[in-house]
């Protein structure tokens, strides 16, 4: 398993350092690419997207009927679901497959798994150490610190620094499933909406013209329902901690207290590197290069190239044993490496579809999304079950369509997004929140919710399947909670 990993991660770092030694400069338009995606998405028909719907089905199935199988082919089945898209797309639409699949790679899956290798990697040489008891009071602590720390080192990064600690404060409970689950609500989501660092959907809106701090006006919203999902948690755990057996709650209470000390704080030099890496490709845009016929920023290539370094810097400076008190392996980020690369993969039809509009298979509930209530639970539902980024820039762009550039001639994207925030920001209130907070929603609405499900189960915590996740804990919680965001902010 180690010796995969590390062969696909070499193949990643090499393809993507690489990148700028093949590339040449590209004079390509813009918007003729912009019209083939459009055209591409009013040709496909809505069952195209049945092997996204079939690898979703394996996640959450494979794992109750053959959970040894899945453990050891997971890999395998997300390539068959690959293979089973693409090889129809290319029979039919040759280029418009080869074009879309290096763009989903090139421009979204690697640096997705660069940048959440190199937040795994660097959380994972910090080690909180000392005497942590999961009481309901510490838990609630660690949650409430784990959710304002989202919004400034990403949900990816909070929830790396913290899930170890939080299990090991609990490891000694029998009940502590939720936990787990409150975990990815609050700081693997909901935490990361108040700057374009949370988040990916809130950082492809600063691309797109959305001023840095705007986001902070998405906090009366996260403040609200944070609240909410604390008080629901904290009820909950102290109920779960009642039924605990006194040899339980006893536990550690005569050992010696050890102080709370945070060891491996070199990493956090690393981890302003990804933020400052981050950044930079945002407000720097020194122009584009030909990578394999496809359009790549070059501030982008150097962003990742950034991070891989931030990486390897933080493995060559940790000390092997704060690692091993992490019980730090690499498998929990090669099971997300390999099942969201089919992901990826399968996800085009849908996209495509969606970028259509009106003119594609979900031309219906296009049309149906026109006040801040329905971008907010379009945009939400959306992104539990499909990537939350482009299907945040999806709706943005549907909003512009929608109440600014029908008043307008042709405006830049930046121009155009300052009008909306003038004139409707509700709206993209709506879109922002809808995309960030229902990302909690599934195991695969946002990546640090996948890694955190993975890391629990090395540790033998015994997490809901797919469908139990949402059944036992997203519906009765979050969509609750959602509700009422609903009804008081849209």
């Amino acid at each position: 398993m180690k010796k995969a990993f590390l062969m696909f991660f070499l193949f990643v770092i090499v393809f993507s350092l690489a990148m700028p030694i093949f590339a040449a400069n590209t004079h390509k338009d813009k918007a003729a690419h912009g019209d083939e995606e459009e055209l591409l998405g009013e040709k496909l028909p809505l069952w195209s997207a049945i092997p996204f719907a079939g690898i979703l089905l394996s996640i959450a199935v494979f794992p109750l009927i053959a959970p040894h199988f899945w453990h050891h082919h997971f890999g395998k089945v997300a390539a068959f679901w690959a293979l089973l898209l693409f090889i129809p797309f290319y029979i039919y639409y040759p280029h418009e497959a080869v074009h879309e699949t290096l763009h989903i790679i090139l421009l979204d899956y690697i640096p997705f798994i660069i940048l959440l290798w190199s937040l795994f990697t660097v959380a994972g040489g910090i080690l909180v150490k000392g005497s942590l008891k999961g009481t309901p009071a510490v838990n609630l602590l660690m949650l409430i610190i784990g959710t304002f720390l989202a919004s400034w080192i990403g949900t990816t990064g909070s929830a790396m620094l913290l899930i170890r600690p939080v299990i090991r404060a609990n490891k000694h409970r029998k009940h502590k499933t939720h936990v787990i689950a409150f975990f990815i609500f609050l700081v693997a989501n909901i935490g990361g909406s108040l700057t374009p660092l949370g988040d990916p959907p809130l950082f492809l809106g600063f691309l797109h013209g959305v001023p840095f701090f705007w986001t902070f006006n998405i906090f009366p919203h996260m403040g609200f329902v944070s609240l909410i999902l604390l008080i629901m948690f904290f009820i909950l755990d102290s109920y779960y901690y009642r039924k605990e057996t006194d040899e339980v709650k006893a536990h550690g209470d005569d050992e010696e207290k050890e102080p709370i000390k945070v060891v491996g704080l070199v990493n956090i030099i690393f981890l302003l590197g990804i933020i400052g890496g981050v950044l930079l490709s945002g407000v720097w845009h020194p122009g584009k290069v030909n990578v394999l016929g496809i359009p790549v920023e070059i501030e982008n290539l150097v962003r990742n190239a950034i991070l891989i370094i931030m990486g390897l810097l933080s493995l060559y400076f940790t000390k092997k044993e704060i690692r091993e008190g992490n019980e730090f392996t690499w498998d929990p980020i090669l099971e997300v490496a390999y099942l969201f690369a089919g992901i990826f993969i399968t996800i085009i039809p849908a996209i495509a579809i969606l970028k259509a509009g009106e003119r594609g298979a979900l031309a219906s509930l296009m049309r149906a999304v026109k006040d801040p209530v329905h971008y907010f639970w379009a945009t939400g539902i959306l992104s539990s079950f499909l990537d939350n980024a482009p299907t945040y820039l999806t709706f943005f762009n549907s909003a512009l369509g929608n109440f600014v550039l029908p008043h307008f001639t042709p405006l830049t994207e930046a121009q155009a997004a300052h009008y909306l925030i003038a004139h409707n920001p509700t709206v993209l209130e709506a879109i922002s929140a809808g995309a960030v907070f229902m990302g909690a929603n599934t195991y695969i609405g946002n990546a640090p919710n996948f890694m955190v499900k993975s890391i629990a189960e090395e540790n033998n915590i015994e997490m809901p399947s797919f469908f139990g996740y949402i059944m036992k804990y997203s519906l009765p919680f979050l969509i609750t909670s959602f509700i009422l965001v609903s009804i008081v902010f849209f």
